[in-house]
Formats: structure tokens, sequence, C-alpha cells
């Protein structure tokens, strides 16, 4: 026999020893698991009903009750929280052809065209017959509305009013005995308290997130035009909308509305109490009224206080007054700084802005404000929010101005009476080269809060050229952020 061959007949024997030796192994595996002595492939814990102990034997008896509490909350209240699906028409834009003057001339205007979209929202039943409160941003211009219960039932809703200043909006099914929520009071608000949402998240349907409120009174975001936000760090996200967020009694303290994008943990509530009077009207009437002083108010800055001989610098001061106005009948005068309403010290403009609308209109209101060094108290009876559109359409005073300004903007006092709509965008501008467009409504200038054609105009004279400016427009249902440099 060959070399080659003995090599060939060893490495044969090799491996049929190897092969014996892997298969006594295995028979014998099999053996043992099929045998009384048999090794479990895992543990189930004697709380189950098994033998096994659990890894943590006690558990701290706040952390159980807390548990307990969550539990609790979702039980309850989850029934009060519905999901909303709208089915909207949106005007179908050609960004191209649309930034071609001469389109319109070589084919005529045309027909607009329009596509159907879809979105997902959340809500609260705040009354057995079906009243439901949402956020008007998750119902505005809708064309079908429909609410999924708890119990998967659906309903066709209709939509009662909305308020796009506060972006709260009540709508109704056709439904009776059904739970409702109930309302805390979010005034007693304390920064660490807990903070619990439900809603419709990505249409995941009734997910509860568990937080903190991480802070109170937040204004000046640039987000509606009546802003006392409640910050809370639990998750909030597209869908969320309109769902209620709960304290650990299963109370509604805010309705959830904004989330920051760019970072985790950052969400945004309007406050119940802020919210109650507002649906309140929405569903008695279908709109809200609001109070009015017939003012013109800026910031009162540490130079002007200085100038002015206050301490500090806060409150509201008075750069303009509207003829026949509440204000003006009061006896305010031009350069008074109001530092305090109805008992209630004015933080900055916005505070005061949300204080008069929040009043009735017809109420007595007492107005403090400081004027040439002394405190000097005036009683003023409130006008209705819808006289101010009237006024400004009456004098004439604030009708668009023909020549563009720094950033190559026309603009003019929106319909709504809210923000600054664009008329003319000049071609070359910083305006046009950032994308803003004819039509576009102008909320804010670097987050300072837009409501005409005065407060953009004074915003924009504040800006230096070359340095950097970010104005909020709202575009339709969107609201978009251009970052721009004026020349």
């Amino acid at each position: 026999m060959s070399a080659y061959e003995n090599h060939m007949k060893s490495k044969t024997y090799s491996h049929s020893v190897l092969f014996a030796v892997i298969c006594a192994l295995l028979l014998g595996g099999l053996a043992a698991c099929s045998g009384k002595n048999e090794s479990p492939l895992f543990f189930e814990s004697k709380r189950k009903g098994g033998e096994a102990e659990a890894p943590i034997k006690e558990v701290p008896s706040d952390l159980l009750s807390t548990q307990k509490a969550f539990s609790a909350v979702a039980k309850k209240v989850t029934p009060c929280v519905v999901n909303i699906s709208t089915i909207s028409k949106k005007k179908m834009v050609q960004p191209f052809f649309e930034m071609s003057p001469f389109f319109d001339d070589f084919f005529g205007g045309g027909q607009p065209r329009y596509r159907r979209d879809k979105s997902l929202g959340s809500g609260f039943i705040i009354s057995k017959d079906g009243y439901i409160v949402t956020n008007d941003h998750v119902v505005r211009d809708a064309e079908s509305v429909q609410v999924k219960l708890s119990n998967d039932k659906v309903y066709d809703a209709k939509v009662v009013g909305g308020d796009q200043k506060s972006d709260i909006a009540v709508i109704k099914i056709n439904a009776s005995d059904l739970p409702t929520a109930v309302l805390g009071d979010s005034d007693k608000l304390e920064v660490g308290q807990w903070a619990i949402a439900i809603g419709n998240p990505f249409g995941l349907d009734r997910t509860m997130t568990v937080g903190v409120i991480s802070a109170t009174g937040r204004s000046n975001m640039g987000i509606e035009t009546y802003e006392n936000f409640i910050q809370t760090d639990a998750s909030i996200n597209p869908g969320n909308s309109g769902g209620p967020l709960l304290n650990i009694y299963g109370e509604v303290i805010g309705i959830n509305t904004a989330i920051v994008a760019a970072g985790q943990g950052i969400g945004f509530a309007i406050p119940a109490n802020m919210a109650k009077p507002i649906f309140t009207q929405l569903i008695q009437k279908g709109n809200v009224s609001r109070g009015w002083m017939g003012v013109t108010i800026q910031p009162v800055t540490e130079e002007l206080a200085k100038s002015f001989g206050l301490k500090q610098a806060r409150g509201a001061l008075i750069n303009d007054i509207m003829k026949g106005g509440p204000a003006e009948k009061a006896g305010i005068r031009q350069g008074d700084v109001i530092i305090a309403f109805n008992g209630t010290d004015v933080k900055d403009p916005s505070h005061l802005q949300r204080l008069v609308a929040e009043t009735g209109v017809g109420k007595p209101v007492k107005v403090t404000v400081f004027r040439d060094g002394k405190t000097v108290e005036l009683g003023m009876t409130l006008a209705s929010s819808d006289m101010a559109s009237k006024q400004r359409r009456g004098t004439g005073g604030n009708e668009p101005q023909g020549r563009a300004d720094q950033i190559g903007l026309v603009v003019d006092d929106s319909e709504e009476g809210d923000g600054a709509v664009v008329v003319e965008v000049s071609r070359g501008g910083a305006a046009a080269e950032a994308g803003i467009r004819r039509g576009d409504v102008i909320v804010s200038v670097n987050r300072m809060r837009v409501t005409g054609s005065a407060d953009y105009q004074r915003a924009i004279r504040q800006v230096r050229p070359g340095s950097a400016l970010t104005i909020l427009v709202r575009r339709g249902d969107a609201n978009i952020y251009f970052a721009l440099r004026p020349r």
C-alpha cells in the first residue's frame, strides 16, 4: 500500500471517529432532555405560578403606588379620548410656474387643481351628548371629519366652531351617554409635577406617555396669537394634537398642541383654564369674542425703563391709541406704561394682550399705568376685538405702501385681523430669494408676534442690514420659518 493510500485511510478513520463522537453527544443530550432530571429552557416566576423567584423581591411601595396611579389614569381617562381623522381639499401649487409672471399671460389662468389630504389627530369628550374639544389645525378646512371612540365605534362629526388665534376647536357627534373628561385647574400647576399625555401619535391608538411639567407660562414662541403654553417632556408626536395633557388625578390640565421638531422632550399644551372660556363660546355661538382696548403696544426695554423712571423693565408701553376706542375714552395716553390689569401685574405686551383677550366684552376693568413717575389707576370698559379690523379699515391709516421694504415686501393687514399679509414680493429681494410668496401671512419676525402691518413695519425697522432675520409665515394650513439677511 502506498503512502498516499495510508494517508487517505487514516484520514477516513479519523472522520469516522469524529462522526461517532458527535452522534453520541447528540443522543446523550436527547436522553438527558427526556429524563427525569431534565434542565428547563426557561424559568417562570412564582408570581405567575412557576417555580423561580423574581429577580427583585422587594419593590419600594412608593414605586408600586406610582405605577398603579398611572394605570388607574389610563383606565379611567382613555374612554374619554378619541381619534380624529379628516379629509380636506388642498389647492395644488406649481412652484415653477408661479415664479413666472408671464405664465398666465401666455397660457391663461386655467382652473386650479386640488388634491385630497388625510390627517390624524386627537380630542377628548367634554359632554355626554358628544361635544369634543381638539385643536383648530386638526379640523381646519376639513371636508369630512370622523371620530373613533375607545370601543371602536366610528361616527361622522361636524365642526361646531374653531378659533385660529388660540388653536382650539369643538366638534360634535350624534351620540349619548358618553364618558366625559374632567377639567383640572391649570393655574395651580407647578414645575416638576407629573404630566400624562394620551393621544393618537402616528395613528397608534390611545398611546399614553408620561413626563413632568417642564415649565408654565411659555409665550413669545411665534406659534399662536395668544400663548400661555405648558411645556412638558411627556412624549408628544404628530397625531397627539388635540389630545389631553393630564395630571396624576386624571384631570385635563392642557390640550397638546405643538412640538419642537428639532428637540426631544419639548412639547407644548394650551392650559385648561385658558381653553375653557374659548370652547364654551364656540359651543354657545360658534365663534369667540375677545376684549379690546384700542391701543398698540411695545415691550419696555431696560433703556426705556430708565428713561421713564421705572425701576425695572416690565409692563407694556402704549405707542399709539385708536380714536374712539376704550383706551381713549378711559383717558389712557400715548407714552403710558400699563403695569397692571385688573389687579394682575403685567409682565410684557403678550401678557397684557392675553389678559385683555380673556376678559369678557363689555365688562368694566381697572388699568394701572405708570405716567410721569407716578402710578395712575383708570377705569375702562372693554369693547369687542371685532372693532379692531373695522377701525383699521375705517381710518385707512394702515394702507399698504407701494414701495417695498428692505427685504422686498409690501404688506397689509390680514382680513382676519391676525398677522400681516404679503401683497407684493420684489424680484431679487431677500424675501423672494428665501421663498416668501404673495399671499403668505407673516405672524412673527424674530419671534416677535405680528398682529398687523404696523407691528411688521416696526419689527423690520429694527433690523440692521446684514443681520440675521427669522420670519414665520402662515401658508394655508402650514406654518413655515424663513431665514434671510436684509441688504
